[in-house]
């Protein structure tokens, strides 16, 4: 049996959440790719090391179990690797939504918590120094694990972003269409100020590290801001929220984001995917 090329790897503890969401994406509905679902696990890290461990395809896709991936977006993310090789032939990682090194995040996702379609959207990959985790693409021969000391579910997207920053690998934020249906957070459980110190001391050569959702310190001042800002908002975030429990095909068809495939059968897309093979090719001959 040959080799996939492409594996997703998914942590879940809920069933009706997976089904409701992941599942129902059509590349994963229809059996072409391998899963690789990690239940119950006690820590991201460990759940995504024993799916990488599963698996042997040379791009292996980390994911939530709340995320919906629209018609055609397999064909989109090889599209974005061609992209990527084009200009960084060793690349190491790619994501979904990324903090640049500029500090503005780019996606575009649409997410039920915030209601609305998240990031800019990048005309060229897009260094970055952290991922958002609901969804980022490991190159296994870049030797990347995850750090299981980092205990919880919080900032391994950082933190392997940080590793292969370390190992002198690219890590770039593509535009790679999503819906994360994650629905309302009052706000992050207990872990996650841990999960901050830590990187805080793992990584302080690299301090400030600015994250999706707060910047890494050695002080944690912003910590305690970011903790304020959202005790402060959440009759705002309440409000703007979007249900968790609608199929995320709507949201889907509402972002215009049912089909990806015509992006990829345009001439501007073919032409754009035909000029990265070629670099790529050319920088393979050279």
């Amino acid at each position: 049996m040959p080799k996939p090329d492409i594996a997703f790897v998914c942590a879940s503890n809920n069933p009706r959440i997976l089904q409701d969401n992941l599942l129902r994406s059509p590349l994963i509905a229809s059996g072409d790719y391998s899963l690789e679902v990690v239940e119950n696990a006690k820590s991201a890290a460990r759940a995504y090391n024993g799916g990488l461990d599963r698996t042997d395809a040379d791009i292996v896709v980390f994911l939530h179990h709340d995320v919906y991936l629209p018609l055609g977006w397999d064909d989109l993310l090889r599209q974005r690797i061609a992209e990527v090789e084009a200009i960084d032939p060793d690349w190491a990682l790619l994501g979904a939504f990324g903090i640049a090194m500029d500090t503005r995040g780019y996606g575009p996702v649409w997410s039920s918590s915030i209601g609305f379609i998240a990031g800019l959207v990048p005309m060229a990959p897009v260094p970055v120094q952290s991922f958002d985790e609901l969804l980022f693409v490991m190159r296994r021969d870049a030797g990347l694990r995850f750090d299981e000391a980092l205990d919880g579910w919080h900032m391994y997207g950082t933190d392997i972003v940080c590793q292969a920053r370390a190992n002198g690998r690219g890590a770039y934020s593509v535009a790679l269409p999503l819906i994360h249906n994650d629905g309302y957070k009052e706000t992050l459980d207990g872990s996650f100020e841990a999960a901050f110190r830590y990187m805080a001391r793992k990584w302080r050569g690299m301090l400030p590290l600015k994250t999706p959702v707060v910047k890494i310190t050695r002080s944690a001042r912003d910590l305690y801001k970011w903790r304020w800002h959202l005790w402060r908002s959440r009759k705002e975030r309440i409000a703007i929220a979007a249900p968790d429990a609608r199929d995320p095909r709507d949201y889907a068809q509402v972002c215009g984001w049912m089909d990806l495939r015509p992006s990829l059968d345009s001439p501007a897309g073919k032409k754009a995917t035909d000029h990265a093979a070629e670099r790529v090719s050319d920088k393979n001959t050279s």
